[in-house]
């Protein structure tokens, strides 16, 4: 066997190996509620926000400077320019664009109508979020992301309930086992560089970035004099985080350390997520990471079944 063949043969292996779709259940399950949760928790600000006008941020402002990134990135301007032709206001426009994608998501998380649902609730997010990009963070990117990966996973998977009623699975379920990788890649690279950025800096190092991120309001849930009281561990905690995300891309790998790392990952985003109120993000970091790793680290990986098996090249 030559090099060449040696090489394409374990990519191969790499990428199509036989995968249970245990994490895209969990995949599934998980952006359901954190769609939900979104939902729920901006409904009071959903127009004040995402409005042409009288909103926080002239929603006309956010994508006039998103028409400068791409014309094709979706956008909620497109969809009540659509209600317009049919005689509805911009406000019931959007009250309707939010049952929608509470209404996706509660579909997601039961798996019905998986594959247009994820479509839907990806299309819907993308445009919520890009439409308020001025005051979106971390957390929507991060669910964005998860609902393209699902969306173009092979669904439904065995604990939806489109298999449990219509007993139907994809075709294509020898991709598995290649989207489950590509997200697994796309988590090293996002930890990876987002530890180097903190190490450039000397604000990890000493721990100040730590002490700003947990006096600053409305993330200030902890009292001062605690924080002062346990001043000397913010040196080690802020070097713990950056040794964890440097050495998540090379760590996760080896059976023999990704639980231990894997662990130490979810304990950082669960403190982050009391400490600081972050629930949302806690959960969509929570939810990557035990998709992408927690199946046969964590706990055990059932075997995959014949039609998860990748078809053998001609």
């Amino acid at each position: 066997m030559s090099r060449i063949e040696f090489w394409k043969q374990r990519l191969n292996g790499f990428l199509f190996s036989p995968e249970s779709d245990n994490w895209l259940s969990i995949l599934r399950f998980g952006l359901g509620l954190q769609v939900i949760l979104y939902c729920l928790s901006i409904r009071r600000d959903w127009t004040y926000l995402l409005a042409d006008s009288g909103g926080l941020i002239s929603r006309n402002l956010s994508e006039t400077a998103l028409a400068f990134e791409s014309p094709l990135i979706p956008r909620l301007g497109w969809l009540v320019g659509i209600g317009s032709h049919f005689g509805l206001g911009e406000e019931s426009v959007l009250s309707l664009i939010w049952w929608c994608l509470i209404a996706a998501g509660c579909l997601l998380f039961a798996g019905l109508y998986s594959r247009s649902t994820a479509v839907a609730a990806w299309f819907l997010h993308l445009g919520a979020v890009k439409s308020s990009e001025l005051i979106s963070y971390g957390v929507d990117n991060l669910t964005t992301i998860g609902l393209f990966y699902l969306m173009l996973s092979p669904l439904p998977d065995r604990f939806s309930l489109d298999y449990q009623w219509r007993k139907k699975q994809s075709k294509q379920r020898q991709l598995l086992s290649f989207w489950r990788r590509v997200l697994q890649l796309h988590l090293c690279l996002i930890y990876f560089f987002g530890g180097l950025t903190k190490a450039l800096g000397a604000g990890w190092w000493n721990g100040a970035n730590l002490w700003r991120a947990l006096i600053r309001p409305p993330f200030a849930l902890i009292p001062a004099e605690v924080l002062v009281r346990a001043k000397y561990i913010f040196p080690i905690a802020g070097i713990g985080v950056l040794v964890l995300e440097l050495g998540y891309i090379v760590f996760i790998w080896p059976l023999t350390t990704r639980r231990v790392w894997l662990l130490c990952i979810l304990f950082i985003h669960f403190v982050i997520g009391l400490a600081m109120g972050m629930y949302l993000f806690a959960l969509i970091m929570i939810l990557l990471n035990l998709a992408a790793f927690g199946p046969g680290s964590l706990w055990h990986q059932p075997e995959p079944t014949d039609d998860a098996l990748p078809s053998r090249p001609q």
